[in-house]
């Protein structure tokens, strides 16, 4: 079972930066692979990484290389979304969310973004850039 709980989402201008959080409760924290994803009103959902807590890789969606990055604290078992060069078209509810694999099917996971490949999910926060 994992537990998944975001914070820092907020209003920003375009240009702006914002630093979300994603903090998890797990029986193994080391072996977490993690999307985050987010969902604008009407959209569908759109992955925007994957990140593996074990060694660090990430994955990241076109849309948001070179301006998104991802980073961990461990001892705090909490994964970061930095988020820079903001655009309106960011605006969206975004989400963190989970599965205990080892690396291997977290490349998989990496190589779709898939929101649909992780169960466990937060409840999500809102990013507002205007």
């Amino acid at each position: 079972h994992v537990q998944l709980v975001e914070s820092g989402g907020g209003l920003v201008q375009p240009g702006g930066s914002l630093r979300l959080s994603c903090a998890v409760s797990a029986r193994s924290y080391s072996q977490i692979c993690m999307i985050w994803f987010r969902q604008a009103p009407g959209k569908e959902r759109e992955g925007v990484a994957v990140f593996y807590t074990g060694d660090g890789s990430t994955y990241s969606a076109n849309s948001v290389k070179g301006r998104f990055t991802i980073s961990q604290d461990t001892p705090k078992n909490t994964v970061y979304l930095q988020m820079n060069s903001l655009k309106p078209e960011d605006t969206a509810m975004y989400y963190c969310a989970a599965e205990m694999t080892t690396p291997g099917p977290c490349r998989t996971r990496g190589a779709r973004i898939d929101p649909r490949d992780f169960y466990y999910r937060g409840q999500g926060t809102q990013v507002t850039v205007s």
